[in-house]
C-alpha cells in the first residue's frame, strides 16, 4: 500500500511539474510581449541613438531597415517571436555583441550579490523573528519591530548612499564601487538584504505567534515537553511554510533591487547592464535581460512548490 502511495505521489508530482511549466511559459511569452510592446510604444528612435545627432536621414534608414523597425509591428512581432524561441535575441545595438550572451556573462556577477543577500537575510531575520515572537510585546519586540519597520521603509537607493557616505567616505572602510574582492561585496550584499530581511523577520513572528495560539502546542506544554522541543518540533517547522512563501515571492523584489544597487555601486551586474540598454534603447538587450529575469522568477517559484511538499507531507499538489 506504501509503494503504491508512493508511485501515485510520484505520478501527481510529475504531472504538476508538467503543468507548472506550461504555465511558466504562458508567463514568459506574456513577459516578453510586454517587453516588445513597451519598448515600441515609448517615444525615442533607436537608430538616431546608435548613430548620433548628425547622422544622415539615409544612415538613419538603412539602419532602420537593418534593425527590422521599418517593417510593421505584426511583422516585428512575429519575427522577435521565432528569434525568442531560437534563443536568438539578436545583437546589442550599441556593443555589436549577441544580447543573450551579454546577459549571461553579467548573471554571475548578480548572483553574486543575491545569494549572499538572501543568506545574510535569512540568517538574520528568522533569530530576530523568533525572539520578537517569545518575548511578544516586551521591550525586545518593540525594538525588533522598530527596527524591522524602518528597515523596510528605507528604499534600496537611499540605503546604499548612506553605507557609501558612512563606512566608504567618512570611515574608509570599504571600497565605494567595483568587483573583485569581498570588501567590494559588503555594502552592496547589506543593501539588498535590508528591506528582505524586515519582511522576512516580520513573517516569522507573526507565524510564531499563530503557531503558539495552536491546540497542540498548549498540549504539548500541559505534558510537560520543555519550551525549547516546543519551538523547534511543533512551532519553528509549521512557520517554515509561510517564510518559504515570502521568499520565493521576494525573489523578484530581490532581482529588482538588484538593478539599483548595481547602478549605485557601479557594480557589472546584469541589473546594471539591463538599466543601461533601457536608457540607450538597446532592445536586443533588454528584451534578453528581462527575459532572464522572468526565467529566474519561474525556477524560484517552482522549487518553492517543491519545498511545500519536503516541509509538510500533508500538503499535497494540485
Amino acid at each position: 500500500m506504501g509503494e503504491t502511495a508512493r508511485k501515485e505521489r510520484g505520478g501527481t508530482v510529475g504531472a504538476v511539474l508538467i503543468k507548472r511549466l506550461l504555465a511558466a511559459i504562458v508567463v514568459i511569452w506574456g513577459v516578453v510581449t510586454m517587453v516588445f510592446v513597451i519598448l515600441r510604444v515609448l517615444p525615442g528612435d533607436p537608430a538616431a541613438l546608435a548613430l548620433g545627432v548628425e547622422a544622415t536621414p539615409e544612415a538613419l534608414a538603412l539602419l532602420r531597415h537593418q534593425m527590422g523597425l521599418d517593417r510593421p509591428i505584426p511583422v516585428q512581432y512575429a519575427v522577435f517571436l521565432w528569434d525568442v524561441a531560437r534563443g536568438n535575441f539578436g545583437a546589442s545595438l550599441d556593443l555589436g555583441e549577441p544580447a543573450m550572451r551579454l546577459i549571461l556573462d553579467r548573471v554571475p556577477a548578480t548572483m553574486q550579490l543575491a545569494l549572499p543577500a538572501l543568506l545574510l537575510a535569512v540568517v538574520v531575520a528568522l533569530p530576530l523573528g523568533v525572539v520578537a515572537a517569545i518575548r511578544a510585546n516586551s521591550l525586545w519586540d518593540r525594538l525588533i519591530s522598530v527596527l524591522t519597520l524602518g528597515a523596510q521603509s528605507m528604499p534600496n537607493f537611499w540605503i546604499g548612499l548612506m553605507l557609501i557616505l558612512i563606512l566608504a567616505r567618512d570611515w574608509g572602510w570599504l571600497p565605494t564601487s567595483g568587483r573583485g574582492t569581498w570588501q567590494q561585496m559588503v555594502m552592496p550584499v547589506v543593501t539588498l538584504a535590508f528591506p528582505l530581511l524586515s519582511v522576512l523577520s516580520r513573517f516569522v513572528r507573526a507565524g510564531m505567534l499563530e503557531n503558539l495560539r495552536m491546540d497542540y502546542v498548549r498540549t504539548a506544554r500541559a505534558k510537560g515537553v520543555k519550551d525549547v522541543v516546543v519551538y523547534y518540533r511543533h512551532v519553528f517547522k509549521n512557520m517554515l511554510i509561510p517564510v518559504v512563501t515570502t521568499l520565493g515571492l521576494q525573489a523578484g523584489t530581490l532581482l529588482g533591487g538588484s538593478v539599483v544597487v548595481e547602478t549605485v555601486f557601479a557594480w557589472p551586474g546584469m541589473g546594471r547592464l539591463t538599466a543601461d540598454a533601457i536608457l540607450r534603447r538597446d532592445y536586443p538587450v533588454v528584451q534578453a535581460g528581462v527575459l532572464m529575469i522572468a526565467l529566474i522568477i519561474v525556477l524560484v517559484n517552482l522549487t518553492v512548490d517543491l519545498v511545500y511538499s519536503a516541509l509538510d507531507p500533508r500538503i499535497r499538489f494540485h
